[in-house]
């Protein structure tokens, strides 16, 4: 009896015990120093993951309107837009064959990485149809996280 009397009074005594303003102090140099030396990377990947995203959506189109083509024999025009891939479009040229739950899974087109709305032109200039984002400034043209991002130009 007197042996867990002694080990409850130990643990007792231990838990008691608080952490001193160094230890503290320690640790809250520690953690800064892993901040300091990760944080500028993990930041500077944002604006690549913004891209890297925008181009994943194009080609998740790109595969959305072939298979809007293969039912249908075309493409949808310009003025019917991505939204013929969630529902039947009711202008222009009606496709007969168009699958009742649409071509794109959630029941509304995404804004690119930057909240814009994706550009769609069908006929276009570069193929069957254009697909673009005008990257992180919004506009035509650009550099870096700022330049357009085409499908007839994805790698």
């Amino acid at each position: 009896m007197k042996k867990k009397n002694l080990f409850t009074k130990i643990v007792r005594q231990n838990s008691n015990r608080g952490f001193t303003l160094l230890e503290i102090m320690v640790v809250v140099f520690i953690l800064s120093l892993l901040v300091a030396i990760v944080a500028p990377r993990i930041i500077g990947r944002t604006d690549d993951a913004r891209v890297t995203g925008a181009k994943i959506q194009i080609r998740n189109f790109e595969t959305a309107l072939k298979l809007f083509k293969m039912d249908n024999g075309f493409y949808p025009d310009t003025q019917q837009g991505l939204e013929a891939l969630i529902e039947i479009p009711a202008a222009g040229r009606i496709p007969h064959n168009y699958k009742e739950e649409g071509y794109w899974e959630e029941k509304q087109i995404p804004l690119d990485s930057w909240g814009n709305p994706y550009i769609y032109v069908s006929p276009g200039l570069h193929g069957d149809f254009d697909i673009m984002s005008y990257g992180g400034d919004g506009k035509e043209g650009g550099e870096g996280k700022d330049a357009d991002i085409k499908n007839w130009d994805l790698q």
